[in-house]
């Protein structure tokens, strides 16, 4: 079974790695439906919900994207900012109006690389983050496209 939410920043970085990153943060709104990036786009960004939904789809060809995970408060929204080659895997769209901290992924990548502390806590981060994710979104394309009894190896 998994988690019902990615690991949240408040919770998987500490308090002074929080007060490194948040000048870096500019607030956004979004309305509902905005498409916030498409897989193979360049990442150069990345988001921290704090109202509102955002649900993260995969193109799954001859059909319409598939919902992989609805993220809300105080979730990453993004990981493939920190990874290269910076190209989203997944696509995702604002469900609600959504309000969020919006950071620049080359100022948030260079920090890391000037404070490896905080470097090696993102890392953890948005590691588990994707670990999640990827679970996520095999469970969610067993449940629609695999025969009954096929779900996790034991």
């Amino acid at each position: 079974m998994i988690a019902t939410s990615t690991p949240r920043m408040g919770q998987a970085l500490p308090a002074v790695h929080r007060e490194r990153l948040m000048p870096l943060a500019r607030h956004v709104n979004f309305s509902s439906g905005t498409r916030l990036f498409e897989e193979g786009g360049h990442a150069d960004r990345f988001w921290i919900v704090r109202t509102g939904t955002v649900a993260l789809d995969m193109h799954v060809p001859g059909r319409r994207p598939v919902v992989i995970e609805n993220l809300g408060f105080g979730e990453l929204v993004g990981w493939s900012w920190l990874f290269e080659p910076h190209v989203w895997q997944l696509g995702a769209e604002t469900a609600t109006p959504v309000r969020a901290l919006e950071f620049d992924a080359a100022a948030v990548r260079q920090l890391c690389e000037t404070d490896a502390v905080l470097g090696q806590e993102i890392g953890l981060w948005v590691g588990k983050v994707l670990a999640h994710r990827l679970l996520a979104a095999r469970m969610r394309l067993l449940d629609l496209y695999a025969p009954h009894g096929s779900g996790l190896p034991r």
